[in-house]
């Protein structure tokens, strides 16, 4: 939402109005958006364990899992058909939302936000009635431009805990899908991966709905012209009628944002080295952390591990389960305990279990693969170090990693910066699905140490390299780059904040 809650979450100055419930409903409205991400990210991995998914789909793929059984746990699940299936949304998505930033700015958030529910309820059915794989490959693609458009983000003082309402509706939708998918396995007939690819259209419906009680940002109103509409807006946002000197606030930010020009060019300059950094090595870390081998696999991995298909696929919901507990920590504690905390504690945590996850998979299946039975003790004790591996990822690299490069980017370069951030967050979510079972396949129980290495070295990287954002506002950020042991270099003294107002 424009501004924030009584306060510019920019320069600090203090405005009339109050953290309304029709503020806090609009943007749990807008987080919704990543309830259809998540959805998604947790069904295609529950689909792709379900036997008669895989014979109509994939019967390669289920002739390599029976043949492997008792000989290499590591390859039965090695398609590189099948990882299309799950990777293509993602570019797909990357696509999209360069199309749906241009949509959002011309036009709003609800056309945005309503053509993602339609288009992703369009690519849910096309995935329900599949008859070949093609039309699974085609409803995905569907999918990730819904996904493109639906996830279009907010606030100030409490931009942290309201930010991470984002990422707590992705965790809520990837373990809806566990859920789902542990039923429908269940269904007699062979046709419960049908309910769970078309359940994607449940949130889409939502989502489309939602863009017509879901209101448009004052800011957005007067960037297209309507200063009347976007006055109203305003007072219902703060819940007082006093809004006059915000609003021309918001008036003359716009003004000034119509006056920046060529902002690809100006991300590439020295004064703003530290900020082109984060854009990119924030999601490009958040993807190489290994989350998404547990978020997009889960099933597959713990079958892998020697679960049977249905323990699979609830061992999938308890990570799930997890997940969006923990995220609930990092709604809390972001604004309270600050960004910093928990991004450091969050990747000990994660290196610690990671790597114990990789230690314990060595000592069971070795480098052959090869394994008759695993213990029901030591298969809990796998199923425990991941949960713990995924509970410090939920309260720190996952919301965070969308909120800190959203917070520290002036007007000159935020809509470069911001398309760089969206876009190297879903390249390296492509390829990290595209390539996850090749992978494991060849690295085995490396894989986990490989992604153990990343962990350690994007900890090291927040620890010298990213300084405390908590409260900053964006006109003062130059100064915490310059306090900076080595930004301070690139950002010279003389350099003068430009006052930017939320958007």
């Amino acid at each position: 939402m424009a501004g924030g809650f009584g306060i510019d979450s920019n320069s600090g100055k203090e405005y009339p109005g109050k953290l309304t419930w029709f503020v806090f409903v609009a943007c749990g409205l807008s987080a919704m958006g990543g309830l259809i991400f998540g959805y998604d990210i947790g069904i295609s991995g529950g689909v792709t364990a379900m036997p008669p998914f895989l014979e109509k789909f994939f019967p390669s793929v289920l002739r390599l899992e029976e043949e492997n059984k008792s000989t290499n746990q590591y390859c039965k699940f090695d398609s590189h058909t099948l990882t299309l299936f799950t990777s293509c949304l993602y570019l797909a998505a990357l696509i999209a939302s360069f199309a749906a930033a241009y949509v959002t700015k011309k036009m709003g958030r609800k056309l945005s936000m309503f053509l993602g529910g339609v288009i992703f309820l369009v690519g849910s059915v096309i995935n329900a009635a599949a008859v070949n794989v093609a039309m699974l490959i085609i409803g995905r693609i569907l999918l990730g431009f819904g996904v493109g458009f639906s996830i279009q983000m907010a606030p100030c003082k409490y931009r942290g805990s309201l930010n991470v309402l984002f990422q707590l509706s992705i965790t809520v939708g990837i373990l809806v899908a566990n859920v789902v998918n542990y039923f429908t396995a269940e269904i007699k007939g062979g046709w419960g991966w049908r309910v769970s690819l078309g359940g994607a259209g449940v949130p889409a419906i939502f989502i489309a709905f939602s863009a017509f009680v879901l209101p448009d940002t004052p800011n957005s109103m007067i960037v297209r012209g309507k200063p009347d509409k976007a006055l109203k807006m305003l007072r219902k946002v703060r819940g007082v009628e006093d809004v006059q000197a915000e609003f021309d606030d918001l008036t003359a930010a716009s003004e000034a944002s119509k006056k920046v020009a060529h902002p690809w060019k100006n991300v590439i300059k020295r004064k703003y080295r530290p900020h082109l950094t984060m854009s990119i090595l924030i999601p490009f870390f958040q993807q190489l952390t290994g989350i998404n081998v547990v978020m997009f696999y889960a099933p597959v991995l713990f079958n892998t591990l020697g679960f049977g298909s249905n323990a699979s696929l609830f061992s999938a919901v308890i990570t799930g389960a997890v997940n969006v507990l923990a995220t609930m920590v990092s709604v809390y504690g972001t604004d309270k305990w600050g960004r910093r905390v928990l991004f450091l504690e969050g990747g000990i945590q994660m290196l610690i279990f990671q790597t114990a996850v990789a230690v314990l998979i060595a000592l069971k299946f070795g480098v052959s693969g090869e394994v008759t039975y695993l213990p029901k003790w030591y298969a809990a004790l796998v199923v425990f170090c991941i949960c713990t591996y995924v509970a410090a990822f939920a309260w720190s690299w996952g919301p965070l990693g969308w909120l800190v490069p959203s917070e520290i980017f002036p007007l000159e370069i935020r809509s470069a910066a911001q398309s760089i951030t969206a876009s190297v967050n879903m390249l390296f979510t492509f390829i990290v699905a595209e390539v996850f079972l090749t992978m494991l396949c060849h690295l085995k129980y490396g894989l986990f140490i490989f992604f153990s290495a990343f962990v350690l070295i994007m900890t090291l990287f927040i620890y010298f390299f990213l300084p405390e954002t908590k409260n900053i506002p964006i006109e003062s950020m130059n100064s915490v780059w310059r306090g900076h042991w080595y930004w301070k270099r690139f950002v010279p003294d003389e350099d003068k904040p430009t006052r930017v107002h939320a958007t």
